[in-house]
């Protein structure tokens, strides 16, 4: 099968860990392990999240004084090279007989996207409430909730063409493993001369690896995180895990904005337009996602909602 995987930040780091970047190797040395294992059966495309990294960059930048902050645009492109180089390399040391490529992916976005208008994309380190009030005045953020903590927000409009497809379904045509899309894709719009050029934003990475495996025709497309399955009534006593529903069902429910909204979303959109399987897991369970005994599976004819615990 030819499988799309979204890496959520747990590949590099676990919530509330710090951007160490000896940490970071560790983590990505556990996730490039169980990636290799499956590449060795199946043909594999990556995508990862970049929102700590990105922010931290941003964090660096603001404190440089001797030159103008990079915008979000090439820090996001900064990113790309970094984590890619850490997955690249920990993927082919596990890999020996598959060549792996890290790819720069520019994402056309739409310049009246209302996203540019409603910052909701969170990045960068989390703080609790005093200090996100704190640096919200000093630095002119947009900061918002993210769980116990709070976090900047950014743009995050959706993603309409990846520029450097072509070139991602010709290295998969020959079985080159392709990191591609990295944090959501480099965000650039088409300005009126007909040329590519930056905009302020980080782009969601579920929304980009679903657009990249629709347009790549893939088998499936997994999601992996930080959680073991969707939950229906998450964090009370009524709390019931979803093994398998369909796009239809699951849009009925009302999932968190900030977290598992956008990961539903870009599952449902995929398994619309392709009629294909989406799966949300544990990064620690991809092999049982893939054979379908963990995680939830979404799927086209499901006729109900089932629970693991039924």
């Amino acid at each position: 099968m030819l499988i799309v995987i979204a890496l959520g930040g747990n590949a590099l780091l676990q919530r509330g860990e710090p951007l160490e970047a000896d940490l970071q190797k560790r983590n990505i040395k556990v996730t490039a392990k169980a990636i290799a294992k499956l590449a060795k059966d199946h043909q594999v495309v990556i995508c990862h999240g970049n929102g700590p990294q990105v922010g931290l960059l941003a964090l660096q930048a603001e404190n440089y004084k001797e030159v103008e902050p990079y915008p979000l645009d090439v820090l996001d492109a900064e990113t790309q090279g970094m984590i890619g180089y850490l997955i690249q390399q920990e993927i082919g040391n596990s890999l020996a007989d598959k060549p792996v490529i890290t790819l720069l992916t520019q994402v056309e976005v739409d310049s009246k996207d209302s996203a540019f208008k409603n910052p909701s994309k969170p990045i960068g380190p989390v703080y609790d409430k005093e200090q996100a009030e704190r640096i919200s005045k000093e630095r002119g953020w947009t900061v918002a909730q993210d769980g116990k903590y709070f976090r900047r927000v950014v743009p995050s409009p959706q993603p309409k063409k990846i520029v450097e497809l072509e070139v991602a379904r010709h290295l998969v045509a020959r079985d080159v493993v392709v990191i591609f899309g990295g944090g959501g894709g480099i965000p650039v719009i088409r300005n009126n001369k007909d040329q590519l050029e930056g905009v302020e934003a980080v782009i969601d990475k579920d929304n980009t690896a679903s657009l990249i495996a629709e347009k790549l025709k893939a088998d499936a497309l997994l999601i992996l995180t930080d959680v073991k399955n969707v939950c229906v009534d998450w964090g009370t006593s009524k709390e019931k895990s979803i093994k398998a529903a369909s796009p239809e069902l699951l849009r009925k429910i009302d999932f968190a904005k900030g977290s598992m909204g956008p990961k539903i979303n870009a599952s449902c959109r995929f398994v619309e337009n392709t009629k294909k399987i989406a799966a949300i897991g544990n990064l620690s369970e991809m092999a049982d996602i893939v054979e379908g005994k963990a995680g939830t599976r979404i799927e086209s004819n499901a006729t109900k909602i089932s629970f693991y615990d039924q």
